[in-house]
């Protein structure tokens, strides 16, 4: 059964029983016999999402389900080195998932494996489990050294990353004494050399569309009869590559389709001429597009008419997994003492910015670079993340309030707030009144309630009432301030044996 499915099957008493599970206030030997008991979406819900005790961690290693081990595997909130444990499990079911990335939601985000782990599961594991969920959980300064790795199979692993190697280290690479890196390097340095052979990108595109084709028409290097064959069908693919010919990009940048204009806009080598004319382009897109381009000057870019949304290139999280850049100092002051708002953004969002820049844009006219700022700076100020979750309504708003500084008194006052999201916010706040608390449980927002029914404020002949509520039984038993001795009357209604 699927998470889901586990969950849907869930009777009453186990989704009461889940909200035990949940309540940090549980006691170890509690959470011990939820472990030791019949129910899937008990274990699951305990061993996936929240953190855990040590000793819970050593039963769940040691527990004979291969299920609610994964679910340990599975586990965002977990200590990184209590997941690592599972590296070895006896089962594949459970190391598949260690490799996988957990799943991020609006709560935390994944911490990266220790690096040891890391290496054990590229140097044991079958090939196809080392992909894109392990690259998620790798430290950058793990990915960053793999080519000169040690272990023979992470330097082969770390050659995929051919493009951005020094000259030395794709040499070592080419001359290790494993013959398995040998192969993985020439292997990237072939395919390397031949998306930039016009004649051998000619001769791998294939005539469909598909995955392999849009990737060599906008990064291989194209000779002059294979961009005329694709300026009709593919136009946007060529246009943006770096060995389409001047005299080709000239024609794109008056292409009917203003997407094909935006990404000729985007090109770092754009001419003057092409740069006049696209300034003055009929689309606001387009013109927004060329705004920004790094030729012009702050008066250059000022005199084009643009507008930039608050929806425009910010709210998401600097995540991922490339080999990391270190940032240009000089680029970096520049944009964020441009009079352009994107170009300021593009600033906040860099982790690396320093302090004098940090406190410049805390006080940015721009909700976007406040808001970048916030979700990528581990210096941001409190009252700019308070600042920003109450102005910005847009994707990962939540996350705002999982940075370190957010505040998280004085927040009650928001407990009637017209925005449900804000009302929500209030519930952050251990100093709310019972009243207020009691009041948000019957709030018409399902997130609210839920919210309303865990707060430790929340009187106790509420809590009680609720834990015969279909919809917020499982938060109400989650509350901190539900009583041990209301815990353990709930094991034994259930059954729950001792460990």
């Amino acid at each position: 059964m699927t998470p889901e499915q586990i969950w849907e099957a869930a009777t009453p008493a186990e989704r009461r029983l889940a909200g035990v599970a949940l309540n940090p206030a549980a006691p170890v030997d509690v959470l011990l016999r939820l472990l030791a008991g019949e129910s899937a979406a008990v274990r699951m819900v305990l061993c996936r999402d929240r953190p855990l005790p040590g000793a819970v961690v050593d039963a769940v290693v040691d527990h004979p389900d291969r299920y609610t081990r994964s679910f340990l595997a599975r586990n965002p909130y977990a200590d990184p080195e209590q997941r690592a444990r599972l590296v070895d499990d006896p089962e594949w079911f459970v190391r598949a998932h260690l490799a996988e990335a957990p799943r991020a939601d609006d709560v935390c985000r994944p911490r990266p494996l220790p690096d040891r782990t890391v290496v054990r599961i590229i140097d044991t594991y079958e090939n196809e489990w080392v992909g894109t969920g392990l690259l998620l959980q790798m430290s950058p300064g793990f990915r960053s050294s793999m080519a000169t790795h040690p272990v023979a199979k992470v330097r082969s692993m770390g050659s995929g990353f051919w493009e951005s190697l020094t000259p030395r280290v794709r040499a070592a690479l080419l001359a290790d004494d494993d013959p398995g890196v040998r192969e993985s390097a020439a292997r990237h340095q072939g395919a390397y050399e031949r998306l930039r052979d016009p004649d051998a990108v000619r001769e791998d595109l294939p005539a469909h569309s598909c995955h392999a084709r849009h990737h060599l028409l906008m990064y291989g290097a194209l000779a002059p009869d294979v961009v005329a064959g694709a300026l009709a069908e593919d136009a946007w693919l060529i246009a943006g590559n770096a060995t389409t010919p001047a005299a080709m990009v000239t024609v794109l940048a008056g292409h009917p389709d203003p997407e094909v204009r935006t990404r000729v806009a985007e090109r770092a080598d754009l001419g003057a001429a092409e740069r006049r004319a696209l300034a003055v382009d009929p689309d606001p897109g387009v013109r927004l597009a060329l705004s920004v381009h790094p030729a012009l000057s702050e008066a250059e870019r000022a005199a084009i008419d643009y507008e930039v949304t608050q929806e425009e290139s910010y709210g998401h999280h600097a995540c991922g997994f490339p080999v990391p850049v270190p940032p240009d100092a000089d680029r970096l002051r520049r944009d964020a003492l441009s009079a352009h708002p994107l170009l300021r953004r593009r600033a906040a969002a860099a982790p690396a910015l320093p302090a004098d820049l940090v406190a410049l844009l805390a006080d940015d006219e721009d909700l976007g670079v406040r808001v970048l700022l916030c979700q990528n700076h581990p210096g941001a100020p409190a009252a700019l993340l308070l600042r920003s979750f109450l102005e910005y309504t847009g994707r990962d708003r939540w996350h705002l309030t999982r940075h370190r500084d957010f505040p998280r008194q004085g927040l009650a006052r928001f407990a009637a707030d017209e925005d449900p999201a804000v009302r929500r916010l209030a519930l952050s706040d251990a100093g709310l009144a019972p009243g207020p608390a009691d009041r948000l449980t019957r709030d018409p927002d399902p997130r609210v309630r839920a919210d309303a029914a865990r707060h430790p404020g929340l009187p106790q002949g509420r809590i009680a009432e609720l834990l015969d509520d279909e919809e917020l039984a499982h938060r109400a038993a989650a509350n901190p301030a539900l009583p041990a001795a209301t815990m353990y009357a709930l094991l034994a209604t259930a059954g729950e044996r001792r460990p």
